[in-house]
């Protein structure tokens, strides 16, 4: 396996370097492309390129009181690499020392290059290749640019913003007092014991951080527009962990993976298709723990049907416990405006505080910000399909890593890799440049992902879109995923450009590339 250098030239003059598989982002899904590609392409060369100076993605940058997975950990964990911890819903740092763990133990970090923010992909179809432009910046803050040249390009870096969170214009706002902060950006000193907090949303992060804030703030307040259906899940499997106890470990991360993911998968069905039913049982076992009918009716039963939006998961209930105890409470209402004590709210209300923390979603930015460009022209990605929900129309030897909505993320990421190893085997075999999908006749266009979150109907119209049938549609089912993904024909629906038509091309530029003495990595 070896680097090349091709012989264009970046800024200064010098060669670009020339890589197989460049693939954006650290975090849990870069990390399991880099296994996959070791494993399935070991004739390939890649490099990760990671804008932020540590691995970890998510698990990394968040760093509010009580992060933790809403999945439980067998399934969002590798299938590669057996989840040990007895908590089924893990804590944010746990989930990065496995990161970690796992990018040391197949030599995954020694391919890292850290603070290498990708500002520019331009792919050139004579070449079949694309030019990557990097801004590299050290950690006193200096930064160089350069390029490097690569056959495939793999975006594992999610599909939201991490410089920005969504943040909406408040009234009012520097009249408050207090502190204001939004999660995604936490203070390390941020004390918040014995103080009023004000939680604003009602999503995952609010349920998060309500019970893990009560624990030592005066009061905790989680003011909310309107309910999220939540339910309570134990944070240990008693099941899983007497199957580890009889089983070898690999064994046992298979058999209690495969049963998470018949129960989520069931849970989902069960919710889409007898939504009135799912109501019932969802607020029925909520009244159970929480022993206040009013408060379940008035703030815990959304007007929407289960899994019109992701579902909320609290390890153990923790929430409930706090909104049982009187540790902390939920108000639903719309904010007027904020004032110098706290929020005042549209009944008129205010709800004192001295921290706010903005809870209120994340912004989607896709493929991490990366803008294609196809021979010197941009590609309006809104137009473009996506393909087994990973390839794109218009955009050649180009893959993303976007995880299921009802399901742990690392499922559909790991098909993916697995599929993105398939395609590149594929062009080996038969000696391709470059492939591309293309779609026999017209789709009809569908949101790529079809929720109705506020965080992704804010941006969804700027992501590409998915189709009507199979392998256009963008399904929510690992398990008929599993079965078909890896049997696809890709003759079918890859349009392929020869490797020969390629070399006379680049023969004739001058860009060859000449093998190199260097090894990957």
């Amino acid at each position: 396996m070896t680097h090349t250098a091709d012989s264009s030239t970046a800024g200064s003059g010098a060669p670009s370097e020339h890589i197989d598989v460049v693939i954006v982002g650290a975090g849990l899904s870069g990390v399991g492309a880099a296994y996959r590609l070791q494993t399935e392409c070991p004739e390939r060369s890649y490099a990760i390129v990671e804008a932020r100076q540590s691995m970890g993605g998510t698990w990394d940058l968040f760093r509010y009181p009580g992060v933790r997975s809403d999945s439980d950990m067998f399934t969002l964990g590798y299938p590669f690499k057996p989840w040990r911890d007895r908590k089924v819903l893990a804590d944010g740092g746990s989930i990065l020392s496995y990161i970690k763990e796992t990018a040391a133990e197949f030599g995954i970090d020694r391919r890292i290059r850290y603070g290498t923010k990708v500002l520019a992909a331009d792919w050139s179809t004579r070449a079949a290749r694309w030019t990557v432009t990097l801004e590299r910046t050290d950690e006193d803050g200096h930064r160089t640019l350069s390029t490097v040249t690569c056959d495939f390009l793999y975006s594992c870096a999610g599909y939201y913003d991490y410089d920005k969170g969504h943040t909406p214009e408040f009234e009012g706002a520097d009249s408050f007092s207090g502190t204001v902060v939004h999660p995604q950006f936490w203070p390390e000193d941020l004390d918040h014991a014995g103080k009023r907090v004000v939680v604003i949303g009602s999503g995952a992060t609010a349920v998060t951080l309500v019970p893990a804030m009560a624990r030592s703030a005066a009061h905790v307040t989680m003011l909310q527009r309107s309910p999220t259906w939540i339910s309570s899940l134990p944070s240990r499997d008693r099941l899983a962990d007497g199957i580890r106890a009889v089983l070898p470990a690999g064994a046992a991360h298979r058999v209690v993976r495969s049963k998470n993911i018949l129960f989520t998968i069931g849970v989902y069905q069960f919710c889409r298709r007898s939504p009135k039913v799912a109501r019932r049982v969802l607020t029925g076992l909520n009244k159970r723990i929480v022993k206040d009918d009013r408060l379940v009716d008035e703030h815990l039963t959304p007007s929407y049907d289960p899994w019109d939006q992701r579902l909320c998961a609290v390890p153990d209930a923790d929430l409930f416990k706090v909104l049982r105890s009187g540790d902390a409470d939920i108000v639903t209402d719309h904010i007027d405006r904020f004032v110098p004590e706290g929020i005042r709210l549209k009944s008129g209300r205010v709800v004192e505080a001295d921290i706010i923390v903005s809870a209120t979603g994340l912004k989607l930015l896709a493929f991490g910000g990366i803008a294609p460009r196809v021979d010197g022209e941009p590609v309006p990605l809104n137009r473009q399909f996506v393909w087994r929900g990973a390839m794109m129309t218009g955009v050649p030897n180009f893959a993303v890593c976007i995880g299921y909505t009802n399901a742990s993320w690392t499922l559909r990421a790991d098909l993916t890799s697995r599929l993105v190893c398939k395609v590149l085997n594929h062009m080996r075999r038969h000696d391709y440049a470059a492939v591309e999908p293309r779609p026999t006749g017209a789709l009809n266009e569908r949101p790529l992902l079809d929720l109705a979150s506020g965080y992704v109907q804010r941006s969804i119209d700027t992501f590409p879109r998915q189709g009507d049938r199979s392998p256009w549609k963008v399904r929510q089912n690992y398990v008929l995923d599993a079965a078909s993904t890896m049997r696809t024909n890709l003759h079918r629906t890859l349009a392929p450009t020869p490797a020969s038509t390629v070399r006379v091309a680049r023969s004739r530029m001058g860009k060859e590339p000449v093998e190199a003495a260097t090894p990957a990595g």
